[in-house]
């Protein structure tokens, strides 16, 4: 098929490129020209393993294309992806205008096209507010006479894993007006299912909300445990044992339910937020939604006062040094990052930041500017500095030189965000370790 992804961020790049990768014609859509011409020199604009080299082969194959020419992009495609950013604004509500900007664009386009060209298909699969979808096609309908096919396809892509979780999905989600458009859809995603996983086709509004629903869900674990590793705290309970023996249960299962410094990233804070804003438009109390959120929230607070009781209140003058600056690991996306908010209160109360992290440095010096220094190395980061705070679990720091941290810090003090070391060993090694659900220990 000939496909044309409107929008080069995250979901546009990955999912045009894995399209491409099955034998499709991909032409991706962008208004940013800056972004347009790297990727046409063979230079990614975001960090994910695997996707540089999956774009330079499709490119080289003659099936993957980048324009900001929209008269190019949609001249020959059978289906356009609107794949553009929906971001919220304080109260949780999407902000809409780059769908509008691009349904408007599409319509001048089927309008402008041959009378001969079969009806084009317009999947929206940005993440948007239910009801979305019916007001592209609308927008779409008051522009043009023609005639054209509607649809839904969210995405479901982890940063740091979404080659493979477009390539291997757990499902694909459809909303349709029409079997015909569903059965294309089929087609179009087929490649991909061959191991059984299901495509669901279903109406538009229900695929809409199957996302929400979806990362709410996942989101409300990761709050679960963090609100039960506050009571573990609290107790003198062990929030790792907690765990293992909760999760044996067959019924709750491990997935997300990881103790640490709560759900960053565009997807999670913006959705949950999202949902709550649709019960609020609809007067539906979305009550547990909303704790999900404030808890999550309200985890880096509770992290911040133990660095802070350390320091008995008083970071001024100190050097802290951070470990993992991204919300999570294999990817240099710092959007809603713990890391960023404890830096910015560190600065606040008048202590030194020194940073590593060898995929998201370059992001957050553009972000915080002066406010961090980056270290090329991960005990260089560590020299002088009064604690080391670890924020990102990559596997690097998993496994690190004991003897060489010790030597670098001023004081062996190591506060984590995600619980990475067994206590008793930071203990006999001379180090005061400070977790999460687990009491600190000291030497």
């Amino acid at each position: 098929m000939r496909l044309t992804m409107v929008g080069t961020g995250y979901v546009g790049l990955v999912t045009g490129t894995c399209f491409a990768n099955t034998g499709n014609k991909v032409t991706c859509l962008d208004v940013d020209e800056e972004k347009i011409a790297r990727l046409n020199r063979g230079e990614v604009p975001i960090y994910e393993p695997g996707l540089e080299e999956l774009i330079q082969r499709n490119v080289a194959a003659g099936r993957l294309f980048f324009t900001t020419d929209a008269r190019r992009a949609y001249s020959t495609a059978d289906v356009i992806f609107i794949c553009v950013g929906t971001p919220s604004d304080s109260q949780g509500r999407a902000d809409l205008r780059y769908i509008t900007s691009a349904a408007e664009a599409i319509a001048e386009a089927i309008e402008a096209g041959e009378p001969s060209q079969k009806p084009r298909t317009v999947v929206v699969k940005s993440t948007v507010p239910v009801g979305t979808t019916f007001m592209v096609r609308d927008i779409i309908r008051s522009r043009t006479n023609r005639p054209f096919h509607i649809a839904n396809n969210p995405e479901f892509l982890k940063e740091g894993d979404a080659i493979n979780d477009f390539n291997k999905p757990d499902r694909v989600v459809c909303g349709v007006e029409s079997p015909e458009v569903g059965e294309m859809m089929k087609d179009l995603y087929d490649p991909f299912v061959r191991q059984g996983n299901p495509i669901f086709v279903m109406d538009v509004l229900s695929s809409e909300m199957v996302k929400y629903a979806s990362n709410a869900m996942l989101a409300t674990k990761i709050s679960f445990i963090n609100e039960i590793a506050s009571l573990c705290d609290a107790y003198g309970a062990n929030i790792n044992r907690v765990r293992e023996g909760m999760c044996s249960d067959s019924r709750i299962g491990n997935q997300f339910l990881y103790p640490g410094l709560g759900y960053g990233g565009s997807c999670f804070p913006k959705d949950t937020l999202a949902c709550v804003s649709m019960g609020r438009q609809k007067g539906v109390p979305t009550r547990l939604l909303q704790a999900v959120h404030d808890v999550n929230q309200e985890q880096r607070a509770l992290f911040f006062r133990k660095i802070s009781d350390e320091f008995k209140g008083n970071l001024a003058g100190k050097t802290l040094a951070f470990w993992g600056l991204a919300f999570k690991p294999r990817t240099d996306d710092i959007r809603e990052a713990p890391a960023i908010t404890l830096i910015n209160w560190v600065a606040e109360k008048g202590g030194k930041v020194r940073a590593y992290d060898r995929v998201a440095a370059a992001n957050t010096r553009r972000e915080l500017g002066n406010r961090v220094e980056i270290a090329d190395d991960m005990y260089q980061c560590l020299e002088g500095a009064d604690a080391l705070v670890i924020c990102t679990d990559w596997d690097e720091f998993k496994n690190p030189d004991w003897d060489a941290m010790r030597a670098a810090l001023r004081r062996p003090l190591i506060f984590d965000g995600r619980n990475l070391y067994r206590r008793p060993h930071l203990a006999e090694l001379g180090f005061t370790y400070v977790s999460i659900g687990r009491h600190a220990v000291r030497p």
